[in-house]
């Protein structure tokens, strides 16, 4: 008992691991540094958004091509942030900065909950880091990746203030800190309030474990103040409750596992997570023989009960694991909604490893972190100056235009394409009407007056095989549209219809287009490249690139052939 108040007295300043650590946490923010454009999917996209919210109808050509209805919803994280940060940075700027903050605000979060615990920093905290840039963030999922940051420092706190924590002195708070964190981190993103909800339930179920089966109902009662957004979503009804799993979803579901830390490395993110599942598995294995050891013959060797998987953490970690094969895949107008938890699942779990590990174990997980984070890096500073060499188009297109954007993404590359919204960059650089913007009626606060029918997301996404024709004659927004500004790795074959390139960069073409408002008879189906089985086999199959590719096109997606 005395070792045990000793390390809970211990100060975090003094102790060397929490300054490494948080020196880790900090560093996270290198890619967004070395790169002058975020390189998340999305984020154009939500900076498009911006403008037009920020913005306020004064600009004319924006008044007339878009309308912004403002709703309180469970999807506004940056939404809200952005308003001060442009103010005072200008949007771009602000932006960046914004984008820069929530990788180490999540480290900061990770090293905390491992502190507030343990009152050490240990083999978790290290393993968890390696979530910070989790496929989330790398798409641009910006509101959920800030809301989880917030939700994991909610929880660091609220284990300060709760039974033996430092700041146990204010339990009898801890009600409103229940209160305020779950209408903050909700307002942040409703996924993120269902983490930080799984979070302070499964700690309390550990807990209470202890106490008998009789009490462990109590653990659902803990977080019940963390529900008061339910009051906000039955009084301000805000987006869509429709929901859906989507089309073989058997074999998504299994394919997502496999892009758990999917990042622009096949063979180092394969190794990550199954990396990762091993040492996972390996503390859950030695925990319960320990456990069966010490409760049937008193202990054996190292095996005498100890722990090297803390429930505070496995419970909520293993629970987000199991929702994620039963949450569907939309909810809401959003997309994606279990591999959100899959990827904060796997780094709960992670986080839950408890071993007292010498340094020259612990170099391990901070040197897999280490390599992650230079590969993120190296990649959006390269991504960066392509994405530098597409907006030479905007010097062409003049301002109020009406741009159909086209972006080609094959099926057989690993990496994220993030040049996929970039024609996000023309609605505040050229206040032009553009075909990317996530504009759809009752779901986006965002809406597009102009341009026809479907003239938003995914209409500029060209999902097909590298294998397969660029055929642009029917891409249907192009018909409403002054410019086409195509991006892909292979040459386009056909344009829309009087369409003629005027300017051409490396992996960029731009058209001009007569805008007749037509569509022609032949374009009037819906493009489908290929079947919905075959897209979903590619995308369940599309491991690593194929050797016979390479023959097709340069090994990075925006590199034209010369």
């Amino acid at each position: 008992m005395a070792d045990e108040a000793l390390t809970r007295s211990r100060s975090w300043y003094r102790t060397p691991a929490v300054w490494v650590a948080l020196a880790l946490a900090v560093l996270s923010a290198l890619p967004v540094l070395v790169a002058r454009y975020p390189q998340m999917i999305d984020f154009p996209a939500h900076m498009a958004r911006y403008a037009v919210m920020l913005d306020h109808g004064q600009n004319p050509w924006l008044a007339r091509y878009y309308s912004f209805a403002w709703k309180w919803t469970g999807n506004l994280g940056v939404d809200i942030l952005i308003r001060p940060f442009a103010a005072v940075f200008g949007l771009e700027l602000g932006g960046r900065i914004i984008v820069a903050l929530v990788p180490p605000l999540t480290g900061i979060g990770i090293v905390w909950i491992e502190w507030a615990l343990r009152r050490r920093i240990g083999i978790g905290t290290f393993l968890g880091l390696s979530f910070i840039w989790s496929p989330m963030l790398l798409l641009g999922l910006v509101n959920y990746s800030l809301g989880q940051a917030l939700a994991l420092i909610a929880f660091a706190i609220l284990v300060e203030m709760g039974p033996g924590g430092a700041w146990q002195r204010g339990m009898d708070w801890r009600w409103a800190m229940l209160l305020v964190a779950g209408l903050v981190v909700w307002v942040s993103h409703i996924s993120a309030w269902a983490v930080l909800i799984v979070l302070v339930g499964g700690a309390d179920f550990s807990r209470r474990l202890g106490e008998g089966w009789r009490r462990w109902w109590r653990a659902a009662v803990a977080p019940i103040p963390l529900f008061a957004p339910v009051i906000v979503m039955v009084l301000v009804p805000g987006t869509s409750s429709e929901m859906s799993y989507g089309p073989f979803w058997w074999i998504y579901k299994k394919s997502t596992w496999e892009r758990a830390m999917r990042d622009s490395n096949w063979m180092l993110d394969h190794v990550s997570i199954w990396s990762m599942g091993a040492v996972i598995g390996l503390a859950i294995l030695l925990t319960g023989v320990s456990f069966l050891l010490k409760r049937w013959r008193g202990g054996w060797w190292f095996l005498d009960g100890r722990s090297w998987f803390d429930g505070r953490l496995g419970w909520p970690g293993l629970i987000l694991i199991a929702l994620s094969w039963v949450v569907p895949r939309h909810i809401s107008g959003g997309d994606l909604a279990d591999y959100r938890l899959i990827t904060t699942g796997v780094m709960v779990c992670a986080m839950a490893v408890d071993w007292r590990a010498p340094w020259w174990v612990l170099s391990a997980p901070v040197g897999l972190y280490a390599v992650r984070l230079a590969t993120t890096t190296l990649s959006w500073q390269q991504d960066s100056a392509e994405t530098a060499e597409i907006l030479r188009a905007l010097d062409i297109i003049p301002d109020g235009a009406k741009v159909a954007s086209v972006v080609l993404t094959p099926r057989e590359f690993w990496w994220f394409n993030s040049q996929e919204h970039v024609g996000g960059y023309a609605v505040w650089r050229r206040h032009a009407l553009v075909n990317m913007n996530f504009a759809l009626p009752h779901i986006h606060m965002l809406h597009v007056k102009e341009g026809g029918p479907g003239f938003a997301d995914p209409s500029h996404r060209l999902l097909q095989s590298i294998r397969q024709p660029i055929r642009l004659d029917c891409i249907r927004p192009a018909y409403h549209a002054d410019w086409l500004w195509y991006v892909g790795a292979k040459a386009p074959e056909t344009l829309p219809d009087g369409g003629r390139i005027v300017w051409q960069g490396k992996g960029v073409w731009l058209a001009k287009l007569p805008n007749t408002g037509v569509v022609p008879d032949r374009c009037r189906r819906p493009r489908v490249p290929d079947s919905a089985a075959q897209r979903a086999i590619d995308a369940h199959l599309s491991h690593a690139n194929d050797p016979r590719l390479e023959s097709l096109v340069d090994p990075r997606p925006l590199h034209a052939p010369d």
